[in-house]
């Protein structure tokens, strides 16, 4: 490709501005009418699915919970832009992209619940487990792929991260062999403005984040994050040209973190309310229904299907998580290695007698 040809654009793709009209592109179509009433289930389902989870942290049901709600036409055009056979390699803030490839929403919230790491089979859902680490994910999506291009398939794996993993070591690493070697995957950043409390002005101080993908040798695309219809496009064109031989992408998504990092954050203390507040217009799910609305393809009767559905989904994620797993301590030894080595062993016999002697405290005997 042309050196001009890496370049993103000066201003995002959008397709859909905030008011639900229309906007001409002349190269990005429009995704067809069932597509955006798919993005739409899934943006009604991943809002409830978000304030649901988030309600779970302060009921003591989950340890902690990272929120996309505002982001979620980024979460929703992740995993529709997949094809079945493809992977998605997400991180701690992608729940909700996790479900829209077809993982149950409980189950993509048991590592956050403090359980069982992952959750979910990768290999089923052809989702990896979700990483808290920023962009080590990378570097295992770019091996994943590779190894996937050498085995002769067509699979195309979809990286996510944010605009603080572009800070790490990883990121430069995994997009320099993606590019050298034309690896099959499309790094996907959601640009939310802050890596918790640090603004994206202390991250880079290029003209945006796109623009370091030509210096990789690969192209950059800028999309409105927000804009779930300029998200699957941009997506999968992104998709299409890894499928077939074009390589690596790097496309940046602006979008914005409604809510704090975390519960354990104080959003208050590095951004104004009257920056969120300004960020609300823009909501992605107002933007698709008005959208939606003004063509004809929704109705009062369609949003309320949609919305109950959404809600016995919620109903079904509280039941899930207002039940407690039975563990056994063994599994933290039974798991890490094939054949479990004298020094595991040891540290198992040493965790099996401290926990003979403190149920022995409480029976009030000895065993």
């Amino acid at each position: 490709m042309r050196h001009e040809e890496l370049l993103p654009r000066d201003a995002p793709v959008r397709l859909i501005d905030e008011t639900g009209t229309t906007v001409d592109d002349d190269h990005y179509a429009l995704p067809d009418n069932g597509t955006l009433l798919r993005a739409y289930r899934g943006l009604v389902e991943g809002r409830r699915f978000n304030d649901q989870a988030s309600a779970l942290v302060r009921q003591g049901r989950l340890a902690v919970y990272p929120s996309s709600h505002g982001q979620e036409a980024c979460q929703v055009g992740a995993a529709l832009a997949l094809s079945d056979g493809d992977w998605l390699f997400p991180t701690y803030r992608d729940a909700v992209a996790i479900i829209g490839r077809g993982v149950a929403p409980a189950d993509a919230l048991v590592l956050l619940k403090g359980d069982w790491h992952s959750g979910y089979d990768p290999a089923t859902h052809r989702v990896a487990p979700q990483a808290t680490p920023l962009a080590t994910q990378l570097l295992h999506a770019v091996g994943f792929a590779f190894a996937a291009r050498h085995r002769g398939e067509d699979t195309v794996v979809l990286a996510l991260c944010g605009d603080g993993a572009t800070s790490e070591g990883d990121f430069h690493e995994a997009l320099n062999f993606a590019a050298v070697f034309h690896v099959p995957v499309v790094f996907f950043v959601q640009n939310n403005e802050f890596a918790i409390s640090v603004p994206l002005s202390r991250q880079t101080a290029a003209p945006s984040l796109a623009h370091k993908a030509i210096g990789y040798g690969m192209p950059g695309q800028r999309v409105d994050g927000n804009d779930v219809a300029a998200v699957l496009a941009v997506l999968g064109e992104a998709v299409d040209r890894a499928r077939s031989g074009g390589g690596p992408s790097l496309v940046e998504a602006h979008t914005y973190r409604m809510q704090a990092h975390t519960n354990a954050d104080d959003d208050t203390r590095y951004r104004s309310r009257d920056d969120v507040r300004a960020w609300e217009q823009r909501d992605p799910l107002l933007r698709l229904r008005a959208h939606l609305r003004g063509a004809g393809l929704l109705d009062d009767a369609a949003e309320e299907r949609i919305g109950a559905d959404a809600e016995r989904q919620a109903a079904a994620l509280r039941d899930a998580l207002n039940t407690d797993a039975e563990h056994d301590p063994e599994d933290l030894f039974r798991f890490v290695t094939t054949g479990r080595s004298p020094q595991l062993e040891e540290q198992w016999r040493m965790l099996h007698d401290e926990l003979r002697r403190a149920s022995a405290a409480e029976t009030g005997g000895t065993r």
